[in-house]
């Protein structure tokens, strides 16, 4: 007798739900794209199976391929998103080549040695202007 292990269900419309998310695209903007309601893409992502030219068009609208929702595995999906778009949801990867604290504390610095210098100028130009008067008394 064979072995026979049970692929676990697919839930396509799950799929479709967690790469629309990871794009940061909204059910109604995916509607709209499509032509449809967007209570026909909330149905569509409670689905078990996606319909091939229904999927075909989700796909294309969000700009990844039919397999991709299909064989979504979803840790590299996010993996591939930050890498090849640089963001999640409009958000920059940035990879700081330096600490921000650092350069805060930098400018904080900077602007205290501003301020300084703007006081001793206040205060020579107030300095000047008491010798103005004291020599006009």
């Amino acid at each position: 007798m064979e072995n026979e292990t049970k692929q676990p269900l697919k839930h396509q419309g799950r799929k479709v739900m967690k790469i629309r998310e990871l794009l940061g695209v909204t059910q109604e903007t995916l509607a709209e794209k499509l032509g449809i309601s967007q209570q026909a893409i909330s149905s569509i992502e409670q689905k078990d199976i996606v319909e091939e030219a229904m999927l075909g068009r989700i796909a294309k609208a969000l700009g990844v391929t039919p397999e991709a929702i299909k064989n979504l595995d979803e840790n590299a999906v996010v993996y591939n998103i930050v890498t090849n778009n640089g963001s999640v949801n409009g958000l920059q990867n940035y990879n700081c080549t330096f600490n921000p604290l650092d350069k805060l504390m930098e400018s904080i610095e900077e602007i205290k040695n501003l301020y300084e210098k703007l006081l001793k100028s206040e205060q020579e130009k107030n300095a000047l202007l008491q010798k103005i008067i004291d020599e006009k008394k």
